[in-house]
């Protein structure tokens, strides 16, 4: 038996341990139990992303496989009218499809909704872009999408992430390959990150007219997502740094005052790894309260670590080991409200894949409490990233799980015992 999370796995059941059961506080005695989320999803859905607007309503893209036609779709949610019928935004043989370079949907303030999703290069099939579209009347309408990055190259770029600056505007992050497939070719000279994937940023307005990119790292990991969390003093943006020796450690910055900051490690891991892991990290915040997980496997060991900051980024403390079970998957989610941090991920038994879901203390201090959420079929990366969002008194949380072969979207509502 091995304990992880301050409990013990006997039988595959979790036993609370004499300190747990020791806490006096609120959120320690509480607890919380697991519903079915219907989703309005059909067969072959997969790559989920799941935002909460300002009005409260709950907002979840994907994508959806039928033959070689792939469907970028759209769907809201409130607690009061369910949920509306499902959109397609985008479709066409060009979009791309799968489960961890996935589309993402952002509200902003003024009432406009915008999804991000890759297409095919029209320059060369080699390649795929980011694209960009906007609503302003709630997802009824769209208008013509654009291509964020604006290189024209046949070159690899995705794992983006989204934010609303200011009332009226997005911000978007990228991993863009120009220089990767630019030195390839011999076209152009290597730069800082002699021809590595980098990640970029931009602003967009509600005309979607783009202000000039901002180059944040000229040598990043490959294929690990970018995340981003809204802070009391602007966004921060999470990703995976990659440096000269192949060490990739997980790093931040926070645009401030119309600039990004220095970027700054989260832990130094000191992992070497040759190969990108797929593995990026997930960030939250609430007013000044930042808190990040991710993966890494320095000193050999596969690990989920958490840390937080109490200052929107500038500074992080030590680690919280998550979970060191050798099944432990590097794809997470966190979530943080005004009692607890949550925390979603996957671990890989012989059986299929778990979706485990732990709440600690804001602190992070104490395991408050661990659950396992669902047994899936879904083996490897055919799960993708779980996306979940605190919403209440408790969370929403939604996967891609494989049944009868195919990719399938399924949800939960975790919410607090009555």
């Amino acid at each position: 038996m091995k304990a992880i999370l301050g409990f013990t796995v006997v039988g595959g059941v979790w036993l609370a341990l004499s300190a747990v059961a020791a806490m006096a506080s609120d959120q320690a005695d509480a607890r919380y139990q697991v519903e079915a989320w219907d989703l309005p999803v059909a067969a072959g859905s997969l790559a989920p992303d799941l935002r909460a607007g300002s009005d409260g309503r709950l907002w979840l893209t994907w994508m959806e496989r039928s033959g070689q036609t792939r469907r970028l779709q759209l769907a809201s949610f409130s607690a009061r009218d369910g949920w509306s019928g499902a959109r397609t935004v985008a479709q066409g043989d060009d979009l791309i499809a799968n489960t961890v370079d996935t589309p993402h949907v952002l509200a902003t303030p003024d009432g406009a909704v915008w999804l991000q999703w890759l297409a095919s290069s029209k320059a060369a099939a080699a390649g795929y872009d980011v694209m960009l579209a906007r609503s302003g009347d709630q997802g009824e309408h769209w208008g013509p999408p654009i291509t964020v990055n604006d290189d024209g190259l046949a070159a690899e770029h995705g794992f983006a992430a989204l934010w609303p600056q200011g009332k009226d505007q997005l911000g978007i992050v990228w991993l863009d390959g120009r220089e990767q497939a630019a030195a390839a070719a011999g076209s152009m000279p290597m730069h800082h990150g002699q021809g590595a994937t980098q990640v970029r940023s931009n602003v967009f307005d509600p005309k979607l007219e783009r202000a000039t990119d901002s180059v944040l790292d000229f040598r990043s990991c490959d294929c690990c997502q970018t995340t981003v969390a809204m802070t009391a003093r602007g966004p921060l943006l999470v990703w995976r740094d990659r440096d000269g020796n192949e060490v990739r450690d997980i790093v931040a910055t926070r645009f401030d005052s119309g600039q990004w900051s220095d970027v700054q490690a989260v832990h130094r891991d000191g992992w070497r790894i040759e190969a990108c892991p797929v593995a990026g990290p997930a960030v939250a915040a609430l007013g000044e309260d930042v808190i990040v997980v991710w993966y890494t496997e320095a000193g050999g060991e596969p690990t989920l670590q958490l840390a937080r900051s109490h200052d929107a980024g500038a500074h992080f403390a030590a680690p919280v080991r998550l979970d060191d079970e050798h099944e432990v998957l590097g794809r997470a989610a966190v979530a943080v409200d005004a009692r607890q941090v949550w925390v979603a991920w996957f671990r890989e038994q012989a059986h299929g894949q778990t979706l485990m879901l732990a709440r600690y203390s804001r602190d992070l201090k104490q395991v408050l409490q661990a659950l396992e959420v669902a047994t899936l079929a879904a083996r490897g990366l055919a799960s993708g990233y779980p996306r979940m969002l605190s919403q209440g008194d408790g969370v929403y949380l939604v996967w891609t799980d494989v049944v009868d072969a195919a990719p399938q979207l399924r949800g939960v509502h975790v919410r607090r015992d009555q």
